[in-house]
């Protein structure tokens, strides 16, 4: 695995960020929706970082199954998410790549008659964008390569690494063979 952010600079650009969606919502309660599972890392810092009126649920949303790093059908359950009607809210995912996922998890929220939906992603990969649709906050922008830790995974593991790491094929074939 080769390193692309250490924890200490996760941390300054999360903050970076979190300064940047406070003036923001300035004023005003916020409703963080977080995409399940790997936004779980970056909603949990985001929110010690953000001091306002906050409320914080999850919706769940996926597009990679099982030992793939290409995407697959966008499947999305919201029922796990809290009532956002005529609220601001702040969907909150973790990496932006085609698009496709974040486009689609935004326009599911409409539905359920928010006062504003707007987009806060962690990562967004160099290159790899399909869709017209553009997050409102970023933290960092990465080269296109496959990502693990800070709540990231491939195949339901790194998640816990506090650092972001690039896989590399030995790193694939290593993880094939446990």
């Amino acid at each position: 695995m080769k390193t692309l952010l250490s924890k200490e600079e996760l941390h300054d650009g999360v903050a970076r960020m979190a300064a940047e969606i406070e003036r923001a919502f300035e004023g005003r309660q916020l409703t963080i929706v977080g995409v399940l599972t790997g936004s779980v890392v970056l909603v949990a810092d985001l929110i010690r970082l953000i001091h306002q009126p906050m409320r914080v649920g999850v919706i769940q949303a996926s597009s990679y199954r099982g030992a793939t790093t290409t995407r697959g059908d966008l499947t999305i359950n919201s029922e796990l998410m809290l009532d956002i009607t005529g609220r601001d809210v702040l969907l909150v995912d973790d990496i932006f790549d085609t698009g496709h996922t974040l486009e689609k998890v935004v326009a599911k929220l409409h539905d359920f008659g928010p006062a504003s939906v707007r987009s806060a992603v962690l990562l967004r990969k160099e290159g790899r964008q399909e869709s017209t649709y553009e997050p409102d906050f970023t933290a960092f922008n990465i080269p296109d390569e496959f990502v693990v830790g800070y709540g990231l995974d491939y195949e339901d593991m790194y998640r816990n690494l506090p650092y972001l790491a690039a896989l590399e094929p030995d790193d694939l074939e290593r993880h094939r063979s446990l």
